[in-house]
């Protein structure tokens, strides 16, 4: 199996339709043979009943439910290690990063890359206009800076939600992840570093959906804490093989 698709979803049923629909047809017409696993986690909407309800229609698609509520961290965990694609994309479940991106990230693997995460970091970003707050801007940035200092030095953005591995990569990394919140991105590429894997920063056209969004301040300070913690676990080894 070429691709795995790995979408996280915790009350999604807004979303969650649509972005399954177009992540099936755009690689159905591209003849990408592939998997989608929508892992969720503790929903109290109809997100569950909604994926449900698609997958006797759509033959590639799957559905992981947990019921405790442990986090996005827990679910992509969960969803890219029962994958079996060759290479494993997870992607948010409100479509903010479009699967047609997957070429040009696939041409980054081809290229050698092990790791491969969309970007709003960069110069030539593009982001659309409303997709975010002013405090998420502010910070964002001021995070960024954090996050760099303390593990990934030349990241300019470790949180966006479209990230693509090889399955080497992700059996090695993901099987010694422990963060189940929000940090979970930042101990993925800090444990990619770690392991020697080649990692490439690619802009990506982002679409946020404010009104549907579970990021708030709380996000960027557990974020943080988790750094200082995810630094010390490398430093005492608790990540060594």
């Amino acid at each position: 199996m070429e691709l795995s698709v790995i979408i996280p979803a915790k009350n999604e049923e807004q979303n969650i339709e649509a972005t399954i629909r177009s992540i099936f047809e755009y690689l159905s017409a591209r003849n990408v043979i592939h998997e989608i696993i929508v892992v969720t986690n503790d929903c109290t909407d109809r997100t569950d009943q909604i994926i449900d309800g698609l997958v006797p229609q759509i033959p590639t698609l799957k559905h992981i439910k947990f019921n405790h509520g442990r986090g996005k961290g827990f679910a992509v965990r969960k969803g890219m290690l029962a994958a079996r694609g060759a290479l494993r994309l997870f992607t948010d479940a409100d479509n903010s990063t479009k699967i047609d991106n997957f070429e040009k990230f696939k041409t980054y693997i081809d290229q050698g890359y092990d790791v491969v995460i969309g970007s709003i970091g960069l110069p030539d970003k593009d982001v659309a206009v409303g997709s975010e707050p002013w405090y998420r801007i502010l910070m964002g940035k001021a995070g960024n800076l954090f996050i760099q200092f303390m593990l990934t030095p030349g990241i300019y953005d470790t949180q966006r939600g479209f990230k693509m591995l090889t399955a080497r990569a992700t059996e090695q990394i993901f099987g010694k992840m422990k963060v189940d919140g929000w940090a979970f991105d930042v101990e993925l590429l800090a444990l990619a570093r770690k392991y020697g894997f080649k990692i490439k920063e690619v802009s990506v056209k982002w679409a946020n959906n404010i009104e549907t969004s579970k990021v708030g301040p709380r996000a960027y300070l557990e974020v943080l804490l988790a750094c200082v913690k995810i630094k010390w676990d490398l430093i005492i080894g608790v990540y060594n093989d």
